[in-house]
């Protein structure tokens, strides 16, 4: 039986890296939530995406989690989120007793659409937060997205969990806003297995999430408690993983942009396939290489076809608003999210597929 393609795998072998920092992790016998790893991981994290300070956590839902506690919302306060992503982003929110808002994305991004954005604060001028995802690798439109913040005093939340290694004209998604979210999911374009980092400027909160995320102990001889703590803080360990791939990200974003360009070229002329937009001011780390059908074939017929010959694909993440669980919150927009989720396929684009696991993967396509 072939070896299964997956649509993204852990690849966690890279140089070498990892396995000395694992070592470096257990010699100095850094077992739990804390060590040197943890430090300088984060301190090397906040270096290469070109922030102050970073706090390091056990998943990018912690983070996101702790970024809404940061900016003050809480129970009954609106949160608007896009629509487009995966449920991680929203269950924060609902963990804070608070209400999402769904915004519409639009065609050029795939992301936030700036317009639904704008309806929105004219229907609910009193939001607490937006949380903004860069989808896939692809940045919003951070110009005009932070310009209708700022103009209503809003904290802005990056959630760039897919988009490390992106920049929007040139600078790290994740950085724009008052806070920046990134997961190192096993799935993710570098991974700790699990894990997440929590970037800002402003020391004084990142140290308050990092007193948060480790049970909220105040700094006393006996164990004392004054606020609601969790425990949210990655470990020794998974961090000096993370400081091994982070050695390779570039390397990784090369790869994830030769796989893209590969499907491009072998597809692109296919009638009724699009890609995935890539616009002059933004440099996608290329995390998944989506399509979208305008065609007779369906993507349930092309991941059907893939998955007859062992090959992990999927569809556009299905919107937040048309899910159960939060069908009672109120969306703004058109259909173009429901249209890339009806139309979409995600296609394989694990970094360690070669030339001719591609070229058998068009092939399936092109048979159709």
């Amino acid at each position: 039986m072939e070896e299964k393609i997956y649509l993204a795998s852990p690849h966690m072998s890279d140089e070498g890296f990892e396995m000395a920092y694992i070592k470096e992790a257990f010699s100095t016998n850094w077992i739990a939530p804390l060590g040197p790893n943890v430090n300088e991981f984060e301190k090397e994290f906040a270096s290469k995406v070109g922030v102050r300070y970073a706090a390091a956590l056990n998943t990018g839902t912690a983070a996101i989690h702790l970024a809404l506690r940061a900016v003050g919302v809480g129970e009954g306060d609106i949160v608007f989120c896009p629509t487009l992503t995966f449920s991680a982003t929203v269950n924060p929110i609902i963990y804070e007793k608070a209400i999402p808002v769904f915004i519409d994305s639009d065609e050029e991004t795939w992301n936030m659409c700036p317009m639904a954005l704008e309806e929105a604060f004219q229907k609910y001028p009193n939001v607490k937060a937006v949380i903004v995802v860069h989808l896939y690798g692809l940045s919003a439109d951070m110009d005009r997205i932070m310009a209708i913040c700022n103009r209503h005093g809003v904290a802005v939340i990056e959630d760039a969990a897919e988009s490390l290694g992106s920049l929007y004209k040139g600078r790290q998604t994740g950085t724009f806003g008052e806070y920046g979210v990134f997961s190192f999911n096993g799935n993710k374009i570098i991974t700790t297995s699990g894990g997440g980092m929590l970037v800002s400027n402003n020391k004084e909160k990142i140290q308050k999430v990092r007193f948060w995320s480790t049970q909220s102990r105040d700094s006393a001889r006996h164990y004392q408690h004054s606020e609601l703590g969790f425990n949210y803080r990655m470990s020794n360990i998974s961090a000096g993983i993370g400081r091994g791939q982070l050695k390779v990200l570039d390397l990784r974003v090369a790869k994830k942009k030769k796989i893209f360009e590969f499907y491009k070229r072998e597809l692109g002329e296919l009638p009724g396939i699009q890609f995935m937009p890539v616009n002059l001011w933004n440099e996608p780390n290329y995390w998944l290489s989506c399509i979208t059908l305008d065609s007779k074939i369906k993507p349930l017929e092309i991941m059907d076809a893939l998955e007859e010959e062992n090959i992990e694909s999927r569809p556009i993440w299905k919107p937040m608003h048309q899910q159960p669980y939060f069908s009672w919150c109120d969306y703004i927009g058109t259909t173009v999210s429901e249209r890339l989720f009806e139309s979409g396929v995600c296609l394989p684009s694990d970094t360690k597929m070669t030339d001719t696991d591609q070229e058998r993967i068009c092939k399936i396509i092109k048979g159709l």
